[in-house]
């Protein structure tokens, strides 16, 4: 017999990790090529458009770090586990702010590093400034993230 709940929860884990990863994986690819057009005219900018470039990428782990917690709190990691479908559903839910924030931040994350590559590439003098640009971004990605273990914690805590 299919446990639904469960199969819904795994599903919010599955879709954390696989969105946030593919949303990174955009954000990250695009920088590249911008810092990579960089260095190309400038082999030392590498360390400053390396940083700028890695930036994106942190929503992937955001994502991964959901899955994990979700995982741990249905049991899945530690054994067998059996719940409701109400609150396989919720677990789906308490996972919903990373499936849906994580890429969208990471793609603009990425252009906003574009964008500071390209800033630093023409005057490397405004590195530090350049930083704050993406890492404006980033702040949305933080809140989902806080989120999405507040409610997952939330749902292990009930008793349905």
């Amino acid at each position: 017999m299919i446990n639904f709940g469960l199969v819904f929860a795994l599903a919010g884990a599955a879709l954390a990790a696989a969105t946030s990863g593919v949303g990174s994986a955009k954000g990250v690819g695009m920088a590249g090529q911008a810092a990579a057009g960089v260095c190309t005219d400038n082999p030392d900018m590498f360390s400053k458009v390396l940083i700028l470039q890695l930036l994106p990428g942190t929503q992937g782990i955001y994502g991964l770090l959901i899955a994990f917690i979700c995982l741990s709190q249905i049991g899945i990691m530690g054994g067998s586990a059996d719940m409701s479908l109400v609150k396989g559903l919720l677990y789906l839910a308490a996972c919903l702010p990373v499936i849906i924030v994580e890429p969208v931040s990471a793609v603009n994350q990425g252009k906003a590093s574009v964008a500071s590559i390209a800033m630093v590439g023409k005057k490397p003098e405004t590195f530090g400034k350049s930083m704050i640009f993406p890492a404006m971004v980033e702040t949305y990605a933080i809140l989902a993230l806080l989120i999405s273990i507040l409610a997952i914690f939330g749902v292990a805590a009930l008793s349905i």
